[in-house]
């Protein structure tokens, strides 16, 4: 399988270094932030110049630009928060295009107002989910008009906690504008180990359809992220799922430190 990396994981001056460690590590894909490039990850504009810089920067080499990242609290309990999301995620996706990519990939939110990544027991109510309701009709809308493919993640802490929800979220929505980011770490978080295999297979049973991206990173038993092959993620049975499922995308490797990249290549290579 094509391995790919956050474009994160590397601290560099500049956009040309970033590019210059992602290919020396052997990777052919990112997953792309505005951060990499000096600018805020929800930037107010972006000079066509720069997006120019950063597409053939990537492609000198050898590098394709998987997906860019568009993550705000789509369910903020300040509307105001909220707005600003979504009028940057217009920025981000009028940028795809001179990036050479389609795909954007989201946060479903939570009620925590400091940490878009932190459950709240409010993540749960009929209110939040109404709420995210609102901002994925706006965000599928946006989508619709720049022609790329927002990818929705499962993640323990966001109102889209579960592949079940994910699924009531798609259907809901009808928009083939929306896609699926799956990371298989997410999934199992808090599962007891007896049904990690069952809620792996749960996930692609329920949205293999629409897996647009796949995430490498990797949970031990106590919860904490660990690089891909240190936790307890059962990869192989994960990276067949993708197999069966049809899906042809890079598996974009985060969540880990730069000195923790090639164990964790050398690992998931062995495999898949």
């Amino acid at each position: 399988m094509q391995l790919g990396i956050f474009a994160k994981t590397y601290t560099r001056p500049s956009i040309e270094e970033v590019f210059d460690a992602v290919a020396e590590h052997g990777f052919t894909a990112v997953h792309f932030n505005f951060s990499s490039a000096g600018l805020p990850s929800l930037p107010e504009s972006v000079d066509p110049a720069l997006l120019r810089r950063i597409r053939e920067s990537a492609g000198q080499r050898g590098i394709a630009i998987e997906t860019l990242s568009g993550t705000f609290n789509m369910i903020h309990p300040d509307p105001g928060v909220r707005r600003f999301g979504l009028d940057r995620l217009a920025v981000l996706a009028e940028a795809c295009a001179p990036l050479g990519t389609r795909i954007v990939t989201l946060c479903t939110g939570t009620r925590d107002p400091e940490n878009m990544w932190r459950r709240h027991p409010e993540n749960d109510t009929a209110d939040a989910w109404s709420d995210l309701i609102a901002s994925m009709t706006e965000v599928a809308g946006i989508a619709e008009r720049f022609n790329v493919v927002l990818g929705i993640e499962p993640e323990p802490g966001n109102v889209v906690s579960s592949a079940a929800r994910a699924r009531r979220l798609l259907d809901e929505i009808g928009s083939p504008h929306l896609g699926i980011v799956l990371d298989p770490a997410n999934l199992i978080e808090g599962v007891p180990p007896d049904r990690i295999d069952a809620t792996i297979d749960e996930a692609f049973a329920l949205l293999g359809d629409r897996i647009i991206s796949a995430h490498g990173k990797d949970r031990d038993a106590a919860g904490a992220v660990q690089p891909p092959g240190r936790g307890i993620v059962p990869w192989p049975r994960f990276l067949a799922g993708l197999r069966a499922a049809r899906f042809s995308g890079p598996l974009i490797l985060h969540g880990l430190e730069e000195a923790d990249v090639p164990e964790s290549v050398s690992y998931l290579r062995a495999a898949s």
